[in-house]
């Protein structure tokens, strides 16, 4: 499933997407990006993800109040909450709302990755 699964990047750091995008896709990976929670909505209304990789601090929503709504119209995608912020505030809460995993930036590679396989894993 790993050279098939479509990760959606939802953050508004370019030079984050640009990062996780080669990281990923050279794992195999299929990645789209989105800058914003309105633009990450009309990508999963119009395609399917495997994976959503969700910046707490949105331009326009805050990460943790668009999960619900992922979970929602995406109930079997995995979803990973990311932040550069305090790491403890916010991961049970964001483990409460259904996030299946919950990292502080910056995220070493070989741990998101890990973390991937084991989500996806799980799902099957």
């Amino acid at each position: 499933m790993k050279q098939n699964a479509k990760i959606l990047i939802i953050d508004d750091d370019l030079a984050l997407h640009r990062v996780f995008t080669r990281i990923l896709q050279k794992e195999g990976y299929i990645v789209e990006t989105a800058e914003t929670g309105n633009e990450a909505l009309e990508k999963i209304r119009n395609n399917t993800f495997d994976v959503a990789l969700i910046d707490v601090k949105l331009p326009d929503i805050n990460g943790l109040d668009l999960l619900p709504i992922l979970n929602k119209n995406a109930p079997s995608m995995v979803k990973i909450m990311i932040t550069g912020y305090s790491y403890s505030e916010g991961r049970s809460g964001a483990l409460r709302l259904g996030a299946d995993e919950y990292f502080k930036k910056p995220i070493p590679p070989p741990e998101l990755l890990k973390a991937i396989k084991q989500k996806l894993d799980d799902r099957r």
